[in-house]
């Protein structure tokens, strides 16, 4: 029986092992044949799905995302469209993103302007409008 052991995957995906069992119990990657001494055994293509997992990830897809990527892949009449709608509606939630990120810096930097960084910390302008009932 050939493969590669979890270490070997993992090594060369670049991942914990304990990644590469987590992406096994979620489904990601298939759980592998165990050796006579209960070793398991890892199809030479396991990296490759590993490190496709952690592309995508790195691109902001959950790991519920790459699952239906992996299944769009497995599908030979699917249509590269469905990708592309994907990549897309990803594309459209990380301007989101950014957009609430712009709004809480821009929020933050009136706090910060508005604290001249002298007073006691019971005075405090960024503390007390964190305290207060509505939001800045």
């Amino acid at each position: 029986m050939h493969g590669l052991t979890i270490g070997d995957v993992a090594k060369q995906a670049d991942v914990h092992i304990e990644t590469l069992r987590y992406y096994e119990r979620r489904g990601l990657v298939a759980r592998p044949p165990r050796s006579m001494s209960n070793y398991r055994l890892y199809p030479e293509d396991a990296v490759r799905r590993v490190r496709f997992i952690k592309h995508a990830q790195a691109l902001g897809f959950s790991l519920k995302e790459i699952q239906e990527l992996l299944s769009l892949r497995a599908a030979p009449r699917t249509r590269c469209a469905a990708v592309r709608k994907r990549a897309q509606a990803k594309i459209n939630d990380i301007e989101e993103k950014i957009r609430a990120l712009h709004a809480m810096k821009k929020a933050l930097a009136k706090l910060v302007a508005e604290c001249v960084g002298r007073a006691s910390v019971t005075a405090c302008p960024i503390l007390e409008s964190l305290d207060a009932e509505e939001s800045v």
